[in-house]
Parts: C-alpha cells; structure tokens; sequence
C-alpha cells in the first residue's frame, strides 16, 4: 500500500477532492480518500488484476467475476470471498467507467468476454451495495462508506472522468502554458 505522503497520492486527493467538490458535489472525505487510494493502488496493474479464479488465472472479465462472487451457487467458498470480489468489481467497474470510458467498448465488441452481457455501471453500483451489507465485525465501520459509493456510482464515475480530462491536459505543455498566460 503507498503511504498518504507518497505525491502519485497527494496528487490523486488533490484532483479527486476538487472535482468531486466543484463537478458534483460531493465533499466526503472517507470517500474522496478511498477513491483516490483507488487510483493510486490501480497504477500497479497487479492490483488491478489480483482478482482470480480457483486455477490461479487473474480475472479481467466483470462477468467471470461476478460469477467467481457467488457463494451459492458459485465457485465463492465464503462470504468473506464474495465480499473480496464484490469489492473489488466495484473498484474495477468505477475506475474503468471514470478513467477509460472508451475501453467499454472495445470489450464489448468481444464474442469470447462473459461481460459483453454485463451492464457494468449496474454492476459497480450493486457489487458496491452488497459490500455495504457487510456490517459486522471487522467490516461495520467501512459498511457506510460503501454505501455512499453504490448511491453516488454515476456521480463518482463522473468526477473521475473530469479527473482524467485534467490529467490528460496536465501532460500536453501547450494548453497547460494557454492557461498560465490567461491567468
């Protein structure tokens, strides 16, 4: 885990907190913290795959994940592992639909992904609400932040692609060099 002092993390408060401020509305610390934690553990894209089925094969594809969730009728041992998973299609389903909205596509086109039936803003929002429903023991005192995360999805989703366009501009010198002189 990269540590609050770490500037990829500094940055990533900074952006996360002023345009979920100033787009949308939302100024709660704990959530803007772990969406920002969110992006700074996804850098490591073996983070953003850690997620695997019992063969040890990571999982990309939100369908086989949501699958790989379930307790009853799945391949989920436990309820701690459905909430591992559940957590973690929602991390995987806000980051993608916030930061790289264009990509959806691009997996949708593919015959051989079960997600291709998978609607996944549904599947974020929900997975997010289920985390919530874990309110006992080790689990009762983040119980509500992911319950603002399921009834703030859109939003959230929203503010972190404003986030991107930031970023996106951050790294072309000559609109950043516009705005100085403007200023």
């Amino acid at each position: 885990m990269i540590p609050e002092s770490h500037p990829l993390q500094q940055l990533f408060n900074e952006l996360v907190a002023r345009h979920y401020a100033h787009e949308i509305g939302l100024r709660d610390s704990k959530l803007i913290a772990y969406v920002a934690q969110l992006l700074t553990e996804f850098c490591d894209v073996e983070q953003l795959h850690r997620i695997q089925n019992a063969a040890g094969r990571p999982l990309a594809d939100v369908g086989e994940m949501l699958l790989e969730s379930d307790p009853v009728y799945g391949p989920a041992p436990s309820f701690d592992r459905e909430r591992q998973v559940r957590k973690h299609i929602g991390d995987y389903t806000l980051f993608f639909t916030g930061m790289y909205p264009e990509s959806l596509n691009r997996y949708r086109l593919r015959r051989d992904r079960i997600d291709s039936f998978v609607d996944w803003m549904k599947a974020g929002k929900e997975s997010y609400y289920i985390v919530s429903k874990f309110e006992c023991f080790e689990y009762s005192k983040v119980a509500p932040l992911f319950l603002k995360l399921s009834a703030h999805f859109e939003h959230c989703v929203y503010g972190l692609n404003q986030v991107k366009n930031e970023l996106e501009e951050m790294q072309h010198p000559i609109i950043r060099r516009t705005r100085e002189l403007l200023m």
